[in-house]
């Protein structure tokens, strides 16, 4: 029997809305009891955490990780991802399906859940795609994905284009239970662009990116979700018009979910005037006031979920020219530190909404009914925070790949142990 004993933590629970010092009891990789002043028997064979001025929460939730296998692996692997997300405090990943070759048929499905069982140190759960090939032509065979045991559908790093497409995976997903997640983007606008259309592409004459391509894709799809009563999240939300016309979409009753990203409430347009690469993602960065209409739709519950968008690339695919180089940013290690450090801690959402957001929504979302709490009975999946540790991101990272832009900052509260159904993935 394996029996882990955290003290003296103070214990962040949305869902039981709880935030007070407690200590949790694990065994058999599930919470047995959560209580005040839990002592055992010093032959009872229990490892015992302390963990006074800590934060204990529940395993986060990233529902949006690139893991780059198959087809990736000299940038990520499952295995490498599993260790990132261990050392960023996250205990369940959704995998996206934009591999090579890409997630769409049930036999590369069973071949990643069987690889993930044998290699991966957390919970690692998988997306198939939307259409056969990431093409946009034709719906793939979601249903014998579904019985494989995918937890979403998505063709992320495109939007489904045709809207005929498009409406039948709603229709499939809606049938099936089964989330359909919505890259934000119109091809045919921001085709070729690489920064967000504004002052900082007029001043470097670089191509540029409107933000109706993402704008006008929010609205398309949320029509289309409700003339068909079906549920719809949208990924990575960037813009101030689209967190509105989301805020609407929920006052009307539409069933619409939305996440967004560390690096659209810390970084503006402004920072990637450096032309460094490690700050070309997509959607681009955008404005100050995006910045705040994303804070304000985080505090209020427009957006429901903050994910990484990890997405990891070569060092020698990073130092090409700003127009060469390909989008994204790695984020699994510092996504923790950046909610605390500039959501948290400057007092834009609460401690309990910071679980709700990284750990109770996502986990809601995927179906994972035994994630995302630290009740009793739940799986025994945990972070634990030290919240006044302040340091700079290193250069060095779990990961295979180094590509962010954060390295260098100063953040607090990062995690100092990890564990999955009870076992110690990561210990600082």
């Amino acid at each position: 029997m394996t029996k882990l004993l955290i003290k003296n933590g103070i214990v962040i629970d949305a869902r039981a809305d709880i935030n007070e010092k407690l200590d949790i009891l694990i065994e058999n990789g599930q919470i047995k009891r959560l209580s005040k002043n839990i002592s055992l028997k010093k032959e009872s064979g229990t490892e015992i955490i302390q963990a006074s001025g800590k934060w204990v929460i529940p395993g986060i939730v990233d529902m949006h990780v690139h893991t780059r296998e198959p087809g990736g692996e000299k940038s990520e692997t499952i295995e490498s991802a599993s260790k990132a997300a261990a050392a960023g405090g996250i205990t369940s990943v959704l995998a996206m399906p934009n591999t090579n070759p890409a997630a769409d048929s049930a036999e590369i499905i069973k071949k990643l859940i069987a690889l993930a069982k044998k290699k991966a140190l957390i919970n690692i759960f998988f997306s198939g795609t939307i259409s056969s090939g990431r093409e946009g032509i034709k719906l793939s065979p979601v249903k014998a994905m579904h019985k494989a045991q995918i937890k979403a559908i998505t063709d992320d790093g495109s939007a489904v284009m045709d809207e005929d497409l498009l409406r039948q995976a709603l229709k499939l997903s809606k049938k099936l239970n089964i989330p359909l997640l919505e890259h934000c983007e119109d091809s045919h606008i921001s085709a070729g662009g690489v920064l967000n259309e504004g002052i900082v592409s007029a001043r470097l004459k670089l191509p540029a990116i409107a933000r109706e391509a993402e704008i006008f894709i929010v609205l398309r799809d949320v029509l289309l979700a409700a003339s068909l009563r079906a549920p719809l999240h949208i990924q990575h939300v960037s813009c101030k018009e689209s967190i509105e016309l989301l805020r609407c979409a929920k006052k009307s009753g539409i069933r619409v979910t939305a996440e967004t990203c560390p690096h659209y409430f810390t970084l503006t347009e402004e920072d990637a005037a450096s032309l460094n690469t490690n700050f070309k993602m997509n959607p681009p960065l955008r404005t100050k006031k995006d910045i705040a209409a994303i804070k304000k739709g985080l505090k209020d519950g427009t957006i429901d979920i903050i994910a990484s968008d990890h997405a990891p690339h070569l060092k020698s695919e990073k130092k090409k020219s700003f127009i060469k180089a390909p989008f994204g940013i790695i984020g699994l290690e510092t996504m923790l530190a950046l909610v605390i450090s500039e959501l948290v801690l400057k007092k834009v959402i609460s401690k309990k909404r910071m679980v709700e957001l990284l750990c109770m929504n996502p986990a809601a979302l995927l179906g994972l009914k035994s994630k995302g709490s630290i009740m009793p009975g739940m799986d025994a999946d945990i972070c634990v925070i030290d919240p006044l540790k302040k340091i700079s991101v290193p250069h060095k990272f779990s990961s295979k790949s180094s590509n962010s832009p954060f390295i260098g900052r100063k953040l607090s509260g990062w995690p100092v142990l990890t564990a999955v159904s009870g076992k110690i993935v990561y210990r600082k």
